[in-house]
């Protein structure tokens, strides 16, 4: 999608993208190792009943949604930040995840007629319609170049 196809009150949606305990034990032995999310027989023990997917990896399934169904091919190229992020419930092995993503507003820059502006509101569902991931993000776009 191209920065002029983002419309405030446009609803992207994406999904299923399946979970598996192998993907949840990766990225956790990768970047965010606690025990919950890098130990499946330990996490039987805890608070959460068994393994979840970090945050973090939560969080990145959402922008691989995002990337293949909306920024593949656009003028995207960075994200001053997050507004929030919450994590509602917990994503366990075995989950389908699915994406709705809302532009919650658009502009161009006042200082940068070529600099787009997205801000926009990212939720993932299981497949119980969950909310496991609810943030707003802002993400730049440069329109003087041609992402093709």
């Amino acid at each position: 999608m191209r920065f002029g196809d983002f419309t405030p009150g446009r609803i992207i949606e994406a999904g299923p993208y399946p979970v598996s305990e192998a993907e949840i034990v990766e990225f956790a032995g990768q970047y965010d190792p606690q025990w919950f999310h890098a130990d499946p027989e330990r996490a039987c023990t805890g608070r959460f009943d068994g393994l979840i997917a970090s945050g973090w990896h939560t969080c990145g399934i959402a922008m691989r949604l995002l990337v293949d169904n909306a920024l593949a091919g656009s003028e995207s190229f960075a994200s001053p930040g997050l507004e929030y992020v919450r994590w509602p419930a917990p994503v366990r092995p075995g989950d389908q995840l699915r994406l709705r993503a809302e532009v919650l507003d658009t502009r161009r820059a006042s200082n940068n007629p070529d600099l787009g502006i997205l801000r926009w509101r990212w939720q993932l569902f299981n497949q119980q319609d969950g909310e496991v991931l609810d943030l707003v993000a802002t993400s730049f776009f440069d329109l003087a170049v041609d992402p093709a």
